[in-house]
C-alpha cells in the first residue's frame, strides 16, 4: 500500500478537544485545545495534521480516503493505567456481607476476601484465565480505553503469578487494545515472609524480566501487605532487571511508600486515599504520577483521594478503573472519568487530561493521549456534538466509535 493509499482525512468533527502532548502537571491539566469544525489527517496510524476543516488539504485525497464522522465531538482515546483484569472466582458473598456491615477481618476469617480470589486464580488453568479476562478487556475497550495495564498479584505462588502474566500475553493476540503487563507483589504469605521476599528478588523478578512477561513491578505497600523496607528491596531487584516501578500506597495508611516511590523515580503511585501533606508535597515535587481510583471510593465508601490538593501542589494526576473483583468491579474507563469529576472534584478538563496523556505517562508512554501531529491516532467519536458528554454521561455510553491507530473498531 502506498503512503497515499494509507492516509485518511477525517472530517465532520463538531469539536476536536485535546490536552497538550506529554504529562501535564497542576493547573496545566485544565489547558485543553478545542478546535470547532475540525478535521484530522492520519497516515499509517499516526496523526499528521489537525486543524479547521476549512483548511484541510482535501484535494490530496481520493473520495474513499475521506471519512465523514457526521458532526460529532472527537476526543483522544482513554488509557486505563491500573487494572487487575485477570482473576478467577468471584467476591459476591463478600459484597453481600460487607453491605450488611460485616467487618473485612471477619470476611477473611470466613475464608473470603482477597485470599479467596487468590485460591480461585491459582486453581485456574491458563486457558480459563484468558477466557475469563477477555470480556473484561473488551468491556474496557468499548468504554474508550485503547491502552490497558493488567496486573498479576492474585497468584502468590510463582507458577500462578507467571500464569497470570502469560494470560496477558495471550490476551494481547485477541484484542486491538494495547495491553501492558505488570508483576504485582500484592500480599505476603502467611508464613515464611522473609524467604518469600528473597525468592521474589532472586527468582521471580529475574524470570519475569528474562521472559519479558512484564514491563513493570508494582508493590502493595500497606500495613496488611508489604513494608517500606520490603518495597525498597523489590524495587531494587526490579530496577536491576530493567523493569519500571509502580506502587499501591496510602490506600488505608500513609507509611512512607509514596515518598520512597518519588525518591526512586517510580512511574506512578496509585490509590492515595490516605495521603496527607507530606505525600502530596512529595508528588508535587516529583515526576511520579499520582493515579487516583474513584471506583474504590464508590465501592468501598472510602474517602476520595485529595485531588484538589495534589493539583494545587503541581502533581501530575491520572485516572484508572482499578478493575478487580473485590474493591472496584468497574468495567468502564469512561465511567471512571465521570466518577473522578463527581467524587474527586476534578473539572471535566482535568479529568480528560488525567484519563489520557497523564494515564499514559503512568505507564511510561508518551506517544498517545493527545490529538496532535506525531501521536498515535487513537481517538473516540461521541454520539453528541459536545465533548463534555464524555464526563457527563452515566448509565449508557456516550461513545459512538473507538478508533485505534486510525482504524475503526467493530464493538
Amino acid at each position: 500500500m502506498s503512503a497515499r493509499e494509507s492516509r485518511t482525512l477525517f472530517v465532520g468533527i463538531s469539536q476536536l478537544v485535546t490536552p497538550q502532548a506529554g504529562p501535564q502537571r497542576g493547573a496545566a491539566m485544565r489547558d485543553l485545545t478545542l478546535v470547532p469544525g475540525a478535521a484530522m489527517v492520519v497516515e499509517d496510524g499516526v496523526i499528521v495534521w489537525v486543524g479547521p476543516e476549512s483548511e484541510a488539504p482535501k484535494n490530496a485525497f481520493n473520495s474513499d480516503q475521506v471519512r465523514d464522522l457526521g458532526g460529532v465531538a472527537v476526543t483522544p482515546a482513554l488509557t486505563d493505567p491500573h487494572t487487575h483484569a485477570v482473576w478467577a472466582g468471584d467476591r459476591l458473598g463478600d459484597f453481600e456481607a460487607r453491605v450488611q456491615g460485616v467487618p473485612y477481618e471477619t470476611i477473611l476469617a470466613r475464608g473470603g476476601g482477597i485470599r479467596s480470589t487468590m485460591r480461585a486464580t491459582a486453581a485456574a488453568s491458563l486457558p480459563e484465565l484468558v477466557t475469563l479476562a477477555l470480556p473484561r478487556v473488551q468491556a474496557l475497550l468499548r468504554s474508550g480505553a485503547t491502552t490497558i495495564e493488567i496486573k498479576s498479584g492474585y497468584g502468590l505462588d510463582f507458577d500462578a503469578e507467571l500464569r497470570m502474566l502469560e494470560a496477558v500475553r495471550l490476551l494481547q493476540t485477541q484484542t486491538s487494545a494495547t495491553l501492558l503487563p505488570t508483576l504485582l507483589l500484592h500480599v505476603p504469605p502467611a508464613e515464611g515472609r522473609a524467604e518469600y521476599v528473597q525468592d521474589v528478588c532472586l527468582t521471580l523478578i529475574p524470570r519475569v524480566a528474562g521472559e519479558r512477561l512484564a514491563t513493570a513491578v508494582d508493590v502493595f505497600c500497606e500495613r496488611e501487605a508489604f513494608s517500606v523496607e520490603e518495597t525498597r528491596q523489590f524495587f531494587a531487584a526490579a530496577r536491576s532487571h530493567g523493569l519500571n516501578l509502580k506502587l499501591h500506597a496510602d490506600q488505608f495508611h500513609a507509611l512512607g511508600g509514596t515518598e520512597l516511590a518519588c525518591e526512586l523515580g517510580a512511574l506512578s503511585v496509585d490509590h492515595l486515599e490516605a495521603s496527607a501533606e507530606a505525600q502530596i508535597a512529595a508528588l508535587g515535587r516529583s515526576a511520579t504520577v499520582a493515579t487516583i481510583l474513584p471506583g474504590v471510593t464508590l465501592h468501598l465508601d472510602l474517602p476520595a483521594a485529595p485531588v484538589r490538593q495534589l493539583i494545587e501542589a503541581g502533581a501530575c494526576v491520572a485516572l484508572g478503573t482499578d478493575l478487580n473483583p473485590g474493591s472496584s468491579p468497574l468495567y468502564s474507563a469512561q465511567l471512571a472519568l465521570a466518577l473522578g469529576v463527581r467524587l474527586n472534584r476534578l473539572t471535566p478538563a482535568e479529568a480528560l487530561t488525567a484519563a489520557t496523556v497523564n494515564a499514559a505517562a503512568a505507564l511510561g508512554l508518551t506517544d498517545r493521549g493527545a490529538l496532535v501531529p506525531g501521536m498515535r491516532a487513537d481517538f473516540l467519536t461521541l454520539h453528541s456534538a459536545d465533548w463534555r458528554d464524555l464526563p457527563y454521561t452515566l448509565g449508557t455510553t456516550p461513545i459512538q466509535l473507538v478508533v485505534v491507530a486510525g482504524q475503526e473498531l467493530s464493538l
